[in-house]
């Protein structure tokens, strides 16, 4: 392995954003195809169905009239092995000659998990591992699916100094500034759900949807509702709209006709308050990220069972007083019995600060 092995990579890495938003429930990969120290084919995978990263790297470089026979392929994660929507993506790579192939992790599929890698050096092609933090990180929502059985969860918290993300009244419009909302629409751009309570949407009926021109490619996220007594206003507008709502209900209530009704909706009778049963529901849906954008009842429930991988805070510069509403019940009797985070990445946006938080 060389230093220009791990460039090559890292390039790699950096191309599989490029499908960040629309290739879910499958994980993002990159491909460069190199010859003779030069770039002659780059791909990515785009969506779910169509060509993998690898097939379409070797498109690119074929169009621009390069031969790839003996050629080096660098690739965010192992080609799959099993044939599916797509051809096998080890065998394509042999049978386009490809002489080498360089991968940043191993997929942790159990129908390839180094299979693909046996796949090419059966077929003769020098498969090697460079492993890079980079490329797990790329795909960690989707490695949770599958090694977890849940998605990789995600909080998302916007509060005032003092902790507080509502008046003692629910007004709570707006507490970060626009810049900081501005940039939610990222983490909503890469959620493939996102979860809230019914109180949250009768108190300030939110969309969660994603509106920013930038990412106008990418697929709107699953909103899921945990609302026990299907409290939902058939007029909120996440029910209204059209996209895609599902109701988490207890299973003794009935749901009224006035929610069914509305296209896009539907329903799952299982208590709501277990959330690692609805973690593993929206797994079996193909969601590798979801995020949390709730109120303070079902963010402690996520803190005390202890199922958040990492929490994005804005924190604004202002106080809201002794009446406002927390950002997190929860019972605590001592120091002992605190929970710790970890920061791992401070940043100012607008007038607000950004934390992204990882348990310890």
């Amino acid at each position: 392995m060389t230093e220009s092995d791990r460039l090559f990579l890292l390039a790699s890495v950096e191309l599989a954003e490029a499908g960040r938003y629309t290739c879910a429930p499958n994980p993002t990969v990159g491909c460069l195809i190199v010859a003779h120290g030069q770039i002659i084919g780059r791909g990515y995978h785009a969506y779910t169905g169509q060509g993998h990263a690898e097939v379409n790297a070797l498109a690119h470089a074929r169009t621009q009239g390069h031969d790839v026979q003996g050629a080096t392929a660098y690739i965010s994660l192992e080609p799959c092995a099993f044939v599916g929507r797509t051809p096998a993506c080890a065998t394509t790579l042999a049978a386009a000659g490809i002489a080498r192939v360089v991968v940043a992790m191993l997929d942790p599929h159990p129908q390839v998990s180094g299979a693909g890698m046996k796949m090419l050096d059966a077929a003769g092609v020098n498969a090697e591992l460079l492993a890079l933090d980079q490329a797990k990180h790329l795909v960690r929502g989707y490695v949770s699916r599958i090694t977890r059985g849940r998605p990789w969860v995600r909080v998302k918290s916007a509060s005032s100094l003092d902790g507080a993300i509502a008046l003692s009244n629910g007004e709570s419009r707006w507490i970060t500034g626009a810049p900081a909302r501005r940039d939610v629409q990222y983490w909503r751009a890469r959620s493939d759900a996102i979860i809230t309570g019914v109180n949250s949407v009768i108190a300030d009926d939110p969309a969660l949807t994603v509106r920013e021109p930038e990412y106008d490619q990418a697929k709107q996220p699953l909103r899921v509702v945990l609302d026990g007594h299907c409290r939902t206003p058939a007029d909120a507008k996440l029910v209204a709209d059209g996209g895609d709502t599902l109701i988490v209900h207890n299973p003794e209530v009935q749901v009224p006709t006035a929610l069914t009704c509305h296209r896009g909706v539907s329903c799952l009778a299982q208590d709501p308050r277990d959330l690692q049963a609805l973690l593993r529901h929206l797994a079996q849906l193909g969601c590798n990220e979801v995020m949390f954008e709730a109120g303070s009842t079902i963010l402690g429930s996520v803190v005390e069972s202890a199922l958040w991988d990492e929490w994005v805070s804005y924190i604004a510069p202002k106080w809201m007083g002794d009446d406002a509403q927390g950002l997190v019940k929860l019972n605590v009797s001592s120091m002992q019995s605190t929970v710790s985070a970890r920061v791992v990445e401070r940043m100012a946006i607008g007038q607000d600060t950004r934390l992204i938080l990882e348990p310890l």
